[in-house]
């Protein structure tokens, strides 16, 4: 490795089966990233944060449960904010939106512990007409919510 002119970058040299090097070419293409190494480096982060969730499940990280669920009766919102009364310290927002078909789209945004997050997860995955559920993480956190949260 080597530095270059900019010094928090290092140049990495990787060697791909041709079908792989075409396949990310074409998944750089198809998203308009920038660049190659704009690309790797995103697949890298997701790598590591589901690395460092499922090795170190105390590692605490912020980011997203999407669901998706029947909204056919109050039975599914009610189950759901069941649920979500028991991770009140993870949650720190969430978004409703009805869809078609009696559908609805829920995003929860979350910090906590890598297993209090696939917890919650699978808490929300198990009750009945959930269809959908996805959780999206990164090492990075948010900031203090309050000056009491700040750390020193």
């Amino acid at each position: 490795m080597t530095t270059l002119t900019h010094p928090s970058l290092v140049r990495l040299s990787v060697s791909l089966p041709a079908d792989l090097f075409a396949e990310l070419d074409a998944m750089v293409a198809e998203r308009e990233v920038a660049n190659r190494s704009q690309m790797i480096a995103e697949l890298i982060r997701n790598a590591l944060a589901e690395h460092n969730a499922r090795e170190r499940p105390e590692t605490v990280l912020a980011g997203t449960i999407t669901l998706i669920y029947r909204a056919d009766s109050g039975r599914v919102r009610h189950a759901l904010a069941q649920v979500q009364s028991h991770y009140i310290p993870e949650i720190i927002s969430s978004q409703h939106i009805f869809l078609e078909d009696d559908q609805s789209l829920e995003v929860l945004l979350v910090q906590g512990s890598a297993l209090q997050l696939h917890n919650l997860c699978d808490a929300l995955r198990k009750i009945r007409g959930v269809q959908q559920t996805r959780l999206v993480t990164t090492t990075a956190l948010l900031p203090p919510l309050s000056a009491k949260d700040a750390h020193p």
